[in-house]
Parts: C-alpha cells; sequence; structure tokens
C-alpha cells in the first residue's frame, strides 16, 4: 500500500517539481516568465503568524484543553468535555505552519526574519508537546531526508526549544523583518516574546527540575535578565482588522453558540468578587454588546441536560463580552500578567531573588487592565488572593496558581497546563480545585490527561509511534501523563 508522509509532503512535491529541470527536451515551454518561482517570505511569516493564533484561542488545542481545564463548557454538543477519546491530529501542523516558518529559516533572507520564524516554530512545538507529549522535532520538517522522522522525548524537546529560544533571540539583529503584523518588525519587541515563551516553559518544568540550580532555574533566570514582556502595550498579540481578517473569538459565535463561559470560571470569580468577571462572559451572542453575564454553564453535562440549562437561562455566559469579540478584536498569545505571575511563581520555587508578593500582585494588576479594569487593594488584601509574608507557604502556591488560571483566560491551552501541573497524588483536584464532569464517557472518568496519537501514524510512521507510546504509563491513552507531569 502506497503510504502518504504527511510531515513532508509539501517538502517532496518542491522536490519533484525542481527534479522536472532534468528534462531538457521541452525547453521553456511550460515556464511561466511572470509566475513566482521564490516563495516570498514576508507572506509566509504573515501567514504563519495569523496560523499560531488558533493555539491560543479556538484552534483544537486552546478550545479542547479550555474545556478540560473548565474554562468552557459545551453547550450544543456535549463530548469533549465529557473526555471522548481526543485523537487529534497534529500533522497538518508539520505540513502547514511548522513548514512555512523552515521555508522561511532555510531562505534566510535576513538574520531577524529567521530568528523571528524560529522562535514562532519553538512556540508551536511547545504547544504541540503538552497536548501529545514525545513527537517528531529533531527529524521534523528535512523532508525526504527523514520521511519517517523519530519521536523525540518530551524532555529532549523541551531542552531544544528552550535552547533555540535562547539562540535566536540572541540572533536577532536590525535587519529586514517585513511581514510582521505582531510587533511590526520591532526586534525588541521580540527578544522580549522569546524570552517570555522561555520563562513559561522553564516553570512548565518546575516538578522535573525543581532546583534552584537546575536546568528549568537556570533558563528562568536568564529569561528575566534577558527582559521579558512587562506591560500589556508589549504583548504578544494580533489586533485584527475585521472585514478579511476577523478575530477567532468574532467567529466562534458567527452563526453558532456552541460553547459557554465555565460555571466553574463564574462560580471562582464570584467568591473572590473578581472584577474580571464582567469581561469574561457576555449575556448573548450580539457582537458589541456589553452587557455581562455571571450565569456561568454547568461543566460536564450530556446534551439534554445542557439543553434544558440554556433554555432555562438565556442570559448564560458566552466567552468573552460582546465587546470583546468583534471582527477587530484582540488575540493575545503571551500577556503581561501570565509573565508576571510565572516570575512570581519562580521567585516562590526559589529559582530567584525577586519579590514574590511584587511579580504577583504586579501579574494580578496587568490581567485586570488587560480587560480595561483597575483591581482594587481590598481585593490584593482579600484573604483569598494576598499572600502570607514570606510568599513562600503551601497556601501561597495555590493562590499564585488560581491567578495563573485565571488571567490566562480564555487561552485555554495555557489553563489545562497550569492545572495540569498543580494536580497530583496528593492533591488530585488541583489548583483550582476541578471536579470532572458528572456525565464523563471515559471509562476512568478522569479529567483528560493527553490527546492520543493519531491513528495514521500507526500506518505511517508505526516503528517511531509505538516507541512513543511505549515511553507512556500505560500506553498511548487518555489518562497517561506527558513527562513533566510526573506526580501522579
Amino acid at each position: 500500500m502506497k503510504k502518504r508522509y504527511i510531515y513532508t509532503l509539501a517538502a517532496a512535491l518542491v522536490w519533484v517539481g525542481a527534479g522536472c529541470n532534468k528534462y531538457k527536451d521541452f525547453g521553456n515551454v511550460n515556464q511561466n516568465p511572470g509566475a513566482t518561482t521564490k516563495p516570498i517570505t514576508a507572506a509566509l511569516l504573515t501567514n504563519a503568524e495569523l496560523s499560531i493564533v488558533g493555539l491560543s484561542t479556538t484552534g483544537t488545542p486552546a478550545i479542547s484543553g479550555g474545556q478540560y481545564a473548565q474554562y468552557f463548557s459545551e453547550t450544543q454538543y456535549s463530548g469533549t468535555s465529557l473526555y471522548n477519546l481526543p485523537q487529534n491530529d497534529f500533522t497538518g501542523y508539520y505540513s502547514g505552519v511548522l513548514y512555512d516558518l523552515q521555508n522561511i529559516i532555510n531562505i534566510n533572507e535576513s538574520k531577524a526574519t529567521s530568528a523571528v520564524a524560529k522562535i514562532i516554530q519553538q512556540y508551536v512545538y511547545w504547544v504541540l508537546t503538552d497536548s501529545w507529549g514525545d513527537l517528531p522535532y529533531s527529524e521534523a520538517l528535512k523532508g525526504l531526508d527523514a520521511i519517517q522522522p523519530k519521536y523525540d522525548t518530551q524532555e529532549d524537546i523541551y531542552k531544544g526549544i528552550i535552547n533555540t529560544l535562547t539562540s535566536a533571540q540572541a540572533e536577532l539583529d536590525g535587519s529586514s523583518l517585513a511581514g510582521d503584523i505582531f510587533y511590526n518588525g520591532d526586534v525588541a519587541s521580540w527578544k522580549r516574546a522569546a524570552n517570555s515563551i522561555k520563562l513559561l516553559a522553564a516553570v512548565q518544568l518546575s516538578k522535573r527540575y525543581p532546583d534552584a540550580s537546575g536546568f528549568a532555574a537556570t533558563a528562568a533566570k536568564e529569561a528575566i535578565a534577558a527582559k521579558v514582556i512587562e506591560d500589556n502595550s508589549q504583548n504578544l498579540q494580533v489586533n485584527y482588522p475585521g472585514g478579511s481578517f476577523k478575530s477567532p473569538w468574532y467567529n466562534l459565535y458567527d452563526g453558532r453558540k456552541d460553547f459557554g463561559e465555565s460555571k466553574t470560571m463564574t462560580d471562582l470569580l464570584k467568591s473572590y468578587n473578581d472584577g474580571r468577571i464582567a469581561t469574561y462572559g457576555g449575556a448573548g451572542e450580539a457582537i458589541g454588546n456589553t452587557a455581562s453575564s455571571d450565569i456561568g454553564v454547568t461543566y460536564g453535562l450530556a446534551r439534554n441536560n445542557v439543553l434544558a440549562f440554556i433554555e432555562a437561562n438565556p442570559t448564560w455566559a458566552r466567552v468573552l463580552r460582546g465587546d470583546f469579540r468583534t471582527q477587530a478584536s484582540t488575540a493575545t498569545i503571551i500577556t503581561a500578567g501570565e509573565v508576571y505571575l510565572a516570575r512570581a511563581e519562580a521567585a516562590y520555587l526559589g529559582w530567584t531573588n525577586e519579590a514574590v508578593n511584587t511579580n504577583y500582585e504586579a501579574g494580578i494588576t496587568a490581567s485586570y487592565r488587560q480587560w480595561g479594569l483597575n483591581v482594587s487593594s481590598s481585593y490584593l488584601s482579600g484573604s483569598n488572593v494576598a499572600l502570607s509574608t514570606s510568599g513562600k507557604s503551601a497556601s501561597d502556591y495555590a493562590k499564585i496558581s488560581i491567578q495563573r488560571w485565571i488571567a490566562s483566560y480564555p487561552d485555554g491551552h495555557q489553563a489545562w497546563n497550569i492545572w495540569r501541573k498543580t494536580a497530583t497524588e496528593a492533591n488530585p483536584k488541583g489548583y483550582p480545585a476541578l471536579d470532572p464532569a458528572p456525565d464523563a464517557v471515559n471509562s476512568s472518568k478522569k479529567i483528560v490527561s493527553r490527546f492520543v496519537y493519531p491513528t495514521a501514524e500507526y500506518s505511517t510512521n508505526e516503528a517511531h509511534v509505538k516507541e512513543a507510546a511505549a515511553r507512556l504509563t500505560g500506553g498511548d491513552t487518555q489518562d497517561a501523563h506527558v513527562w513533566w507531569d510526573l506526580d501522579k
């Protein structure tokens, strides 16, 4: 049977096209003098940047992760939030955005453009490995030289990501950087973004590398010293113009209403008297509607049960208030609030000499301001929020983690990352405390820990995917845990 290798399909087509040059008999009959024969790196970069927004908004890793972390509840077709088999496909990322970015790197028109392509590529790999675990990395995107790439361990992928982010930000210079819709070619902003991703990735490894002199702590300290995002004006985000380029949050309710803000989120925000509740949920699908809703959709209900709920509660909370999901709304990837709170966790762990509380309050403040809000001193001093004098008690870790979970909204993938890292054998509910879906359909009834490998991998790259599956405790299941998620 003829096999299709999606990782290298595009590369193979380019190779075959180039191979036609050996047939000289036809001369230049089939050559179009007006055709573009070299990829336009500016266009590739713009397309790649637009593509990765889905990883933090409404793409599969984010929208599914947001359901497992209980940001979102399904309102029409219950399935993901009931933990049906998450057999999602990752190969489209390799043949799409990752391959486009590799093209930019290979063409190497300018150091800055190549460096930015490497940074974005590592962000994509980071989301993918957190979702599936071991994946092709070192042998990926090599065309016919590695038609069946090996699956690198997540440990090696993480080290590759952090090391590449380190070298890429150092390679950024003042050379041309066209097609950049995130920072309009500003190199200093890209350095901060690279270091911020590096910091967040390093903190994700705290259970594997807890020591203050270890790999993760060293990476975190390097990132902070080299400057990270410190203000919402520096956020890694896209400000959509509308029209042909609409915000994914607008598209979420463009003729559909499949998702709502989860009651888990609204209940927690209400119990904290958290002002962000006014922006996190809207009272209807109408675009630009400034009516808020704190009626979260009960999480994890079978279809008939959830339909009964939303019919009885017509102003149930849609994801984001209407004025934050217009055609021209902003979609964020990495924010100042997330970065400050990661710094607070790094300080809590003893990795840095920074003040835990200073970064903690700065993160909450930045998160509020991201939504046009001001945080009150009474919120920061409240018993649910305020840290101990030392900022180093066990309850402080819970508070930092919960604030990270709140501030990452609506990036469901980051929420899933934060929660999985805090859920342990000693504390299986994690921070915040999450109960599994009451109408769960999986046999274990546990919250999903990872996506399982796609079926096609077992026919196109069998030996390597089986090798990766064998490294998972219990095999290739949704209950197995990725490498950094060790204490289960």
